[in-house]
């Protein structure tokens, strides 16, 4: 499994695996967080892979008000005109909701983040060795694995 091999890197490397882990996760967040400030749509990309979004529960559409009503008749009680615009259903997007709140777009990077940890384990494996040993050539490190 990737998470005992992880725990072996980590024993085996130490301070490198953590900031190569740090670093892949930063980058993730960074990435993820100006893919959802972009208006990428986070819960159709989640739900191609199979992972749960958002929001999975049918949204309540909103009850029209007495002035968005139709009527038969244009002509209001004072004999002027009532314009009649169609008015366009639209889907609610929920993470777009979430993103322009405040705040809500970094939690949703940090939430899409740690969904994303099986992929991330992985990354951090292949890369701390080669990483550790170019540390070791440079004498950042004492001494290579």
């Amino acid at each position: 499994m990737a998470t005992t091999r992880f725990r072996e890197l980590l024993k085996k490397y130490g301070k490198v695996a953590v900031g190569v882990h740090v670093s892949v996760s930063a980058a993730s967040i960074t990435g993820l967080y100006v893919a959802i400030k972009n208006n990428a749509d986070v819960e159709s990309i989640f739900e191609k892979f199979g992972v749960r979004g958002v929001s999975t529960a049918k949204e309540e559409q909103p009850t029209a008000t007495a002035h968005e009503l139709p009527l038969g008749n244009p002509e209001m009680a004072d004999g002027s005109f009532r314009e009649e615009v169609p008015q366009a259903k639209s889907a609610r997007n929920r993470t777009a909701e979430l993103a322009a709140s405040s705040g809500g777009a970094f939690a949703l990077a940090l939430l899409c983040n740690k969904a994303l940890l099986p992929i991330r384990i992985p990354i951090t494996i292949a890369l701390t060795p080669p990483i550790a040993r170019f540390l070791a050539k440079r004498r950042i490190i004492k001494s290579g694995p």
